[in-house]
């Protein structure tokens, strides 16, 4: 019994520490996403909104694909994860 209780305190700990290494994963996307705005229209009319959103959105999606090989590829992970489903 103690040592369920034991085991069940690690989980409560690991799910805390990545929920806030999550929270501020998102501030930091949050504040990248503010300068990355604020480069784009430095560089486009305000009158081209659709454009720089076009760009913009290519822009995040490369850098996002990039950041993600290069993050599983220093965890010696394959790049592409298998999904298994379990029935």
């Amino acid at each position: 019994m103690k040592e369920q209780a034991s085991e069940v305190g690690g989980q409560v700990k690991q799910t805390i520490a990545t929920l806030m290494t999550t929270a501020f994963g998102l501030i930091a996307a949050l504040a990248w996403n503010e300068a990355i705005k604020a480069i784009i229209n430095e560089f486009f009319a305000k009158g081209e909104g659709v454009t720089g959103l076009l760009i913009y959105a290519i822009l995040i999606t490369i850098i996002a694909v990039v950041a993600s090989l290069i993050i599983g590829w220093a965890l010696g992970k394959p790049p592409v994860q298998e999904v298994k489903i379990v029935g």
